[in-house]
């Protein structure tokens, strides 16, 4: 039997570090079937199932090549800018309005990558391929993956994806395993 290579989405220019391979895969499966708690059942109480939560991951990706991806925010930046108010006395309000709204684009910023994490997040919140539900599985999927990977009872997933050394490819790489998990593993879509 072969051993099953991740597929990088093509937008990633450099090769994963990782590879996750069927071993990786079935011994995520024992750490489901172990799992204290159903992994395939969201906070809404319904389960979800392999095929939506795969789909998830897949948008994730799809989300992260397009946007880019981050490894983490620097936060840092946002102190060092400081806020340039003006003395409310020497402004009128019209002034006092731009001025406030120009400190508030500011602050949100205008750099489209995302973390893991906030990508994960925004499929599941404004996407037609996930939800809560499928958000929170496919994370537990993703922190199960990487227990397996490492052999670490310990490991998650999103502080595994902020190492320095982690690149773009090793995140699809975490996906793509993570969709297949998914459709290997999870639970079948239920017949309505």
């Amino acid at each position: 039997m072969h051993a099953n290579t991740t597929t990088l989405a093509p937008a990633s220019t450099s090769t994963a570090s990782v590879v996750f391979a069927d071993e990786t895969l079935r011994k995520t499966a024992a750490l489901v079937a172990d799992a204290y708690r159903p992994v395939w059942t969201g906070p809404s109480g319904e389960e979800s199932s392999g095929e939506a939560v795969a789909r998830h991951l897949e948008a994730t990706a799809e989300l992260l090549d397009k946007g880019g991806w981050i490894r983490t925010y620097d936060y840092s930046s946002d102190w060092t800018k400081g806020t340039d108010a003006a003395d409310e006395d020497s402004m009128t309000v019209k002034d006092m309005l731009k001025s406030l709204l120009r400190m508030a684009r500011d602050s949100v910023g205008t750099d489209p990558r995302r973390t893991l994490r906030t990508a994960l997040r925004h499929v599941g919140e404004g996407s037609p391929h996930g939800d809560t539900d499928t958000d929170t599985v496919a994370c537990e999927v993703l922190d199960l993956l990487i227990k397996a990977h490492t052999g670490s009872s310990d490991a998650r997933a999103v502080p595994w994806s902020e190492r320095l050394h982690r690149t773009h490819a090793d995140i699809n790489a975490l996906l793509a395993a993570g969709a297949r998990f998914a459709r290997t593993y999870g639970p079948a879509a239920p017949n309505c």
